[in-house]
Formats: structure tokens, sequence, C-alpha cells
């Protein structure tokens, strides 16, 4: 006997037209997110210092490190899975730091926004609030995403605090994750927005950053 599924209309229903993210520039009023290049290596290796990276999931120390980082993204790219940007502070033209859109689901709609790693400079300012609601708004009002994550390591609370800020829901830890910096076994805490939040979101991020 057949099993008994639920009816299709008694689901939501989306697009189903695959998902393409092509290389934008999205303006803020503090940052510029900028397709990331080659020529952005120099100003990322001088923000580049190993407390930046203790919870990232590899040290950048060199310009070489970088230049494979930034190299890695650019393949990525390419293949359509990730879309990488440099931060760009408006008021003084300099580069502050990088973030991407990663894990791109063409099929099903949805991606990730993560890679993100900023200087000590722009620690504790609005620009990684902006960044995120540059990348937000850019997936839900002008890609039509179903669904957006964010994952960081378990034992990071700067950054889980930052992310659960925006309005994002906790949907679990994901256990033995990823092994990072040379072999360290990370659990990895994995937040979610989708569509029907937006709004609410929205709302919540234009009122953070009308007070910083």
């Amino acid at each position: 006997m057949d099993p008994v599924l639920p009816s299709d209309a008694d689901v939501p229903r989306r697009d189903p037209v695959p998902l393409v993210v092509p290389p934008v520039t999205l303006e803020g009023r503090a940052v510029r997110l900028e397709p990331l290049t080659l020529a952005h290596v120099p100003a990322l290796t001088a923000l580049c210092e190993p407390e930046i990276f203790a919870y990232f999931w590899q040290v950048l120390r060199t310009r070489e490190d970088v230049e494979d980082y930034v190299a890695t993204a650019l393949k990525a790219a390419a293949a359509g899975t990730e879309q990488a940007f440099a931060i760009i502070e408006r008021a003084s033209g300099d580069v502050v730091g990088t973030t991407r859109y990663l894990d791109i689901s063409r099929a099903h709609r949805t991606l990730e926004i993560g890679n993100t790693w900023l200087g000590r400079r722009a620690w504790r300012s609005r620009v990684n609030t902006e960044c995120k609601s540059l990348l937000l708004t850019h997936a839900f009002e002008s890609l039509g995403v179903m669904r957006v994550q964010l994952k960081t390591d378990s034992r990071n609370a700067r950054s889980r605090a930052a992310i659960e800020r925006l309005g994002a829901s906790f949907e679990g830890i994901l256990r033995h994750h990823m092994l990072v910096r040379g072999g360290v076994v990370r659990d990895s805490a994995y937040y979610g927005f989708i569509d029907t939040e937006w709004p609410g979101v929205k709302a919540r991020l234009e009122g953070l950053l009308a007070r910083e």
C-alpha cells in the first residue's frame, strides 16, 4: 500500500527558477561591498592579526596566505557556488575586511553569509551590522532567495551574540562539523533567516542601524 503523502496544496511554494548570484557592488552609509579581487590582497594582508582568526577556519598570516584565500574564492565564484566581497569603509576608502555569499544552492534558492572577517579597527562599529543588512536585503529582495543561513564556531560567544542580535533563528549545533586550523575539531552553531521572516528582520536591522 502506498504511503499517504501530504498534498502539495498544503505547503508553501517558491519560484523554481535556478538561483543566479552575479557579482554586484552594494552601497551602504558607512561601507561599500565590492567584488573581491586579487587587487585587494595587500590591504587585506595589512589587517591580518592572529586574534582576528581565533575562531576562523584558518589563520591568515602572510600575503601568500591571503592570495591563496582570495584565489580560492574567485574559483568558487567562477563555479557559481560563492560570491565574495571586499568591505570598504566609505569615509576613508580603506579596505576593512571581507565577507561573502557561499554554499549557494541554485536549485533550492538558498545561500549562506559567511567567511566574514574584519580588521580590529572595524570591531564594535556599525560595519558588521550594515554588511549583514546589505547582504540580506540583496539576497531576499533582489535575488529572491528562500533561506539564508549563518554558522559559527559554537564556542565563539561574541560571534553568536552578534548573529542573534540581527534576529536570526538558532537552528542547532552540528557536532564535529569541521576540521579547522590544522586539525582542531569544531562544532558549528547554525542560524537562519527565511523569506517569510524578512519584513520583521528588515525592520529590526533598520532600528539597529538607526541607533549605531
